[in-house]
């Protein structure tokens, strides 16, 4: 059960029980000695190591797979794991969190779906139709994201530099980063599993999602919708009474309570509703005896547990691992120990250079497969973020020693900011008004188009290209298939990530852009630029919702009436009367569609 081998850790986890208190931020050197259990016999046996370990004043750090819930109840139906089915490190002492991220070149990972859309769809269509006979009321499902990680130093650097990127687009919540040796996991999990100290055992199940607003108008209509929603409400009620029911297990009489129930919590890219199910332990229970209550957490099976477990088996190609089962810390106390686990979820795992990270939601009566499979789409757009390095981008033109419309570009830039968590000062002082303003004495005469760049850390330089005028009117080709990226962030914010507008630059001679169009065939923008189309006499052009990025000369035309938001599908175009691609860089110009 114990075996010698390196390995390093961190955790930073927020305080369960306060918010604003301070997190829960170590670092951990070489392990006095590893507890793993390989068959299911062997689990309980290190739960209670890692018990003895910390009421002896050790710290233990460590994970169980998803493929453990066998050693708990033998009916809970798993593939066979493909790693350890639990991994604890024992360390004498925490050390503090290092004072800055480890310096090292980011980190590249290329994801491929493990699941297309036809695939998907059928899997909705078994799990609808064991809801409909009654087998289930949900199931959590879920699909993994494979990829290779690209840096240039050994595996352990590489790992802390994707995790360090993964803890940019995904702060806050339970976030730890463990080196096996075998294999890294790195996690930013915003799900606490459960929290237990001096008999009190509090759970947090998470259940349901709403993609964040455009602007903050939307973004609070889209929490307010969230919270509101039947279906969420009803996938959220149906994790609490499985929650209520595993806490039972080890509970005194009468005391397990829900003293909050369908919170909103905002994550960088979605937001997310949890409740909390508490209970008081009782006196002789044990690490062993919570988690064999408890393992795996509701919220990533379903209801009823070993149905929903047995679907998932069936259903699923491939183990779970690392990712839904547990990963915490386990540390001494007065009182005893304090026990924190996540749920991990947002969850990656690296062998050998090949990271793996999984996706899922939980499906129930009401669930569409269009709407699980945007919600999966939102839900990866933290690994997305943080598997390539990205620089925030505006395009303005300088003419004449002028820049036009300068502040909106710099308004615009500082939320990207905000949105992706990088550091921008927007004052006239700031980096970027700086690089702007060093190329006005270089160049005071003439057209260019210039290129302002700032990355993560607030570092701005900006570059300066000749503007020829612009032939009107130009040509414009209507894209031949969706733009499956229509929503993803990287298109409501200008940046330097553009390969899903590049694989639609025309080839055709001639042809000056593509116009885009979304997975419900909606009209987006072209790749360069707006789009605006006479319908009825009206010039239009298509709400920020169908998926787009907000132009600069596209928000001045609605501010000044010239233009007005209207949904136009690809079906429609025959009624489009004329066309014209606009952006700040070039103003409005005259458009055919070829």
């Amino acid at each position: 059960m114990a075996a010698a081998a390196p390995s390093t850790a961190c955790i930073d986890f927020a305080d369960p029980n306060d918010a604003g208190a301070p997190r829960l931020r170590c670092a951990f050197g070489q392990p006095q000695r590893i507890l793993v259990a390989q068959t299911p016999g062997q689990v309980r046996p290190v739960l209670d190591a890692v018990q003895a370990a910390a009421e002896q004043g050790q710290w233990c750090v460590g994970f169980l797979r998803y493929e453990a819930a066998c050693a708990f109840d033998a009916a809970l139906t798993t593939r066979a794991a493909d790693g350890p089915l639990a991994w604890f490190a024992v360390y004498d002492e925490a050390l503090p969190w290092p004072p800055h991220d480890p310096v090292v070149p980011p980190a590249t990972v290329h994801w491929h779906t493990g699941m297309d859309r036809p695939h998907f769809d059928t899997a909705l269509a078994a799990i609808d139709k064991a809801i409909r006979a009654g087998d289930v009321y949900q199931v959590n499902f879920t699909a993994p994201l494979v990829g290779k990680l690209v840096h240039p130093g050994t595996a352990s650097l590489a790992s802390q530099a994707l995790f360090a990127a993964l803890q940019r687009a995904q702060p806050g919540g339970y976030a730890a980063w463990l080196d096996t040796g075998h294999e890294q996991v790195l996690s930013v999990s915003p799900e606490l599993f459960f929290h237990w100290q001096a008999g009190h055992l509090l759970t947090r199940p998470m259940k349901g999602t709403a993609a964040r607003g455009h602007t903050p108008a939307e973004d609070a209509r889209q929490a307010q919708t969230l919270q509101t929603s039947a279906k969420e409400r009803s996938e959220n009620v149906m994790v609490v009474d499985m929650l209520r029911n595993d806490v039972s297990r080890v509970a005194q009489p009468f005391s397990v309570q829900v003293p909050r129930l369908f919170h909103t919590e905002a994550l960088a890219s979605v937001w997310q509703m949890t409740s909390d199910v508490t209970a008081s332990t009782r006196a002789d229970c044990t690490l062993a005896e919570v988690f064999a209550a408890l393992f795996p957490c509701g919220s990533v099976t379903g209801a009823p547990k070993v149905k929903a477990m047995q679907l998932i088996d069936a259903l699923e190609s491939a183990p779970r691992g690392v990712y839904c089962g547990a990963l915490g810390v386990v540390r001494p106390s007065p009182q005893g120990i304090v026990a924190t686990f996540n749920v991990p979820i947002r969850t990656v795992t690296v062998r050998q250079s090949v990271a793996q990270c999984s996706i899922g939601s939980g499906i129930t009566a009401d669930a569409t497969a269009d709407g699980e499979w945007r919600e999966w789409q939102h839900k990866r757009a933290f690994v997305d973020r943080a598997s390539q390095p990205f620089e925030l981008l505006e395009t303005l033109a300088l003419v004449n020693g002028h820049y036009r419309h300068a502040p909106l570009h710099l308004a615009r830039m500082a939320r990207a900011a905000a949105h992706f968590g990088f550091e921008y000062v927007e004052r006239s002082n700031g980096a970027a008004a700086q690089a702007l303003a060093a190329l006005l004495v270089r160049y005071p005469q003439g057209a260019w188009r210039i290129r302002l760049l700032v990355d993560r850390h607030g570092l701005a330089r900006a570059q300066a290209f000749a503007l020829p005028e612009s032939t009107q009117p130009v040509k414009l080709q209507l894209a031949s298939r969706p733009l499956l990226e229509a929503h993803s962030e990287f298109t409501r914010f200008k940046t330097t990530r553009r390969a899903h507008y590049d694989a639609f630059t025309p080839t055709e001679p001639g042809v000056f852009d593509t116009v885009l169009w979304n997975e419900q065939r909606e009209i987006t923008e072209c790749t360069r630029g707006n789009v605006a189309m006479l319908v009825k006499g009206c010039w239009v052009t298509p709400p920020l919702a169908c998926g787009l990025l907000g132009g600069v000369a596209r928000a001045l035309a609605l501010q000044s009436g010239q233009l007005v938001e209207k949904v136009v599908r690809v079906d429609e175009l025959p009624d489009v009367q004329e066309w014209a691609f606009l952006n700040s860089l070039r103003g409005w110009i005259q458009a055919q569609k070829v």
